[in-house]
């Protein structure tokens, strides 16, 4: 397991308050833990820039005159269950986190959920794919903030179908995350009137090498061929894909949930055309762009996707709540500090004014997107055409079709 790196943000403030002496030495000091992937497929996507975007929200907050210091802490997951529990659990035992955030890949996502339940301690996750506040296993400590496998699958498999993509084959990371998209996505693909003929799960992680599961796509029969996966393992995908000819055989590529750096690193040539769901992108407003100005230094080669912006987001309204609760008691219960969050509403530069409801779905509107053609683009990082907008309370799916305990009648 990685050692986690601390960071004490706030310096500034800290040595003023030593030196006024007295009580005000005593200024209490929030811990948010950022537990991501720094060494794995989903690097990019999260990682540093994730680290990069609390940092950022902390800055933002402004802890001077606020009487608190905020201190963070890295750590990598390794995309392996066991060691992203064990991590938090040591972090809320021995390190005094109060707080969690980021945690791509949801089975990870998943077991850190239990650890902050059992734990009373809050979580803000970003990153985590799963439907998990419409589920049984939804809990009071837990916040999913930037999107979920419905309003992925809601937008773009009806789009594609409704563009007249009915047959599809699926390629599929073979573990919650992927599971639940590709189920969720044929919902979809079916409602609208398509049809799923066939599937392929690879292991995850540790695949780099699709080209048996292309074949089985290309062999299929299918027009469509749909992506169940995430991080560097969509842009392998479809890296091989454009080298086996599939569109030029006929066959269209449908990548479920696909970010800004996975289009970076494709490159326009080879992304261009392709349609997806995100609920952020840099230039959507001014607000947009001014939040993108403040932090593009900090990741000069990565420009902050949905996940990035949404550590931003959740990291802010956490600190704005435990404010406005206190510091010692949002320190002290975790159910209490996410409750506080929920009954704040939220607004932000990356996704605007929003809330969170009782399940701790945070609400904001989703948008389809398409990529552009080189020619097309203006400047660095300019890749989407907007192509609909998907209001807040259309965009997830209803909380009273879900299984959460915390809104049982």
């Amino acid at each position: 397991m990685s050692i986690p790196r601390r960071t004490v943000l706030g310096s500034t403030v800290s040595a003023a308050l030593l030196k006024a002496g007295g009580a005000r030495a005593q200024a209490p000091t929030l811990r948010i833990g950022v537990l991501t992937d720094l060494s794995g497929p989903y690097r990019d996507i999260t990682g540093p820039t994730s680290v990069a975007c609390v940092r950022q929200a902390i800055e933002d907050f402004g802890v001077s005159g606020k009487g608190l210091q905020v201190e963070v802490v890295t750590g990598d997951h390794q995309n392996k269950a066991d060691i992203g529990a064990n991590l938090a659990r040591q972090w809320f035992d021995r390190d005094g986190v109060d707080m969690i955030t980021d945690v791509p890949n949801s089975s990870v996502a998943l077991a850190v959920a239990q650890v902050a339940k059992d734990k009373n301690k809050a979580y803000v996750n970003s990153s985590m794919g799963v439907e998990f506040t419409t589920s049984p296993q939804c809990n009071a400590n837990t916040i999913q903030w930037t999107y979920d496998v419905y309003m992925v699958s809601k937008l773009t498999g009806g789009a594609v179908v409704r563009a007249g993509g009915n047959n599809w084959f699926f390629v599929t990371a073979d573990y919650a995350f992927g599971q639940q998209l590709e189920q969720t996505a044929t919902k979809f693909i079916q409602q609208n009137g398509g049809k799923v003929l066939g599937r392929a799960a690879y292991p995850f992680p540790g695949t780099t090498d699709f080209s048996s599961f292309l074949i089985q796509a290309m062999s299929s029969g299918a027009g469509v061929l749909g992506l169940a996966n995430a991080g560097s393992d969509t842009v392998n995908t479809i890296k091989q894909a454009y080298e086996f000819g599939l569109s030029k055989s006929g066959m269209r590529l449908a990548a479920m949930l696909i970010f800004i750096s996975d289009v970076h690193a494709l490159g326009l040539e080879v992304a261009q055309g392709l349609t997806l769901s995100n609920s952020y992108y840099w230039d959507l407003n001014d607000r947009t762009r001014a939040f993108n100005e403040r932090v593009r230094s900090k990741t000069p080669n990565n420009w902050p996707g949905m996940l990035h912006a949404g550590c931003y987001a959740g990291t802010l309204h956490y600190l704005k709540a435990a404010v406005d609760m206190g510091i010692m008691a949002a320190k002290a219960d975790g159910a209490a500090a996410i409750a506080r969050m929920k009954a704040m509403p939220t607004d932000d530069d990356c996704f605007g004014q929003g809330t969170i409801r009782a399940d701790g779905r945070k609400l904001h509107p989703a948008y389809l997107f398409e990529v552009k053609k080189p020619s097309e683009s203006k400047g660095p990082w300019d890749y989407y055409r907007t192509l609909a907008s998907t209001p807040a309370a259309e965009a997830f799916r209803p909380m009273g079709e879900g299984s959460c305990p915390l809104v049982r009648s």
